[in-house]
């Protein structure tokens, strides 16, 4: 795992706050934003990539996210808050468990989780957005 970027920083136990589990109370840095749209578990030819099996989707889910990252020059160490959707609270387990492949769970982003009634289509599990905070370049 890589460490936790200099521009960065986790707060876990806010004071006065009930600690987390599974995610960062707060993290705060500076640099420049990164938002990515919800990301679904498609894949380059827009093909749903596990229908009926959420840790699949989660898998590709955390692939996409990796990719649009990486295309606005940043990656899982500069993300600072996901916001999970799903179709069934059960899922988070295989959320968490693609989670922890690409990120240090010892440095986790700040996350929200929600249940829904439904995504955009019916075979869709599991939406996951992401923001992030890329460092700015060093000025000369």
């Amino acid at each position: 795992m890589t460490t936790t970027p200099q521009h960065l920083t986790h707060i876990a136990e806010p004071p006065g706050v009930a600690p987390g589990t599974g995610y960062t109370q707060v993290v705060t840095g500076t640099g420049r934003l990164v938002a990515v749209s919800g990301q679904v578990a498609f894949d380059e030819q827009r093909r749903l990539v596990g229908p009926g099996d959420p840790e699949a989707q989660a898998r590709q889910i955390f692939e996409n996210l990796r990719r649009c990252l990486a295309a606005a020059g940043a990656d899982f160490t500069d993300v600072v808050k996901l916001t999970y959707f799903v179709t069934d609270i059960a899922y988070l387990s295989a959320i968490r468990e693609a989670r922890n492949a690409c990120m240090d769970p010892a440095r986790l982003p700040a996350s929200s989780a929600m249940q829904v009634a439904a995504l955009f289509l019916p075979e869709v599990l599991i939406e996951i957005e992401a923001l992030a905070l890329v460092p700015e370049p060093a000025r000369d």
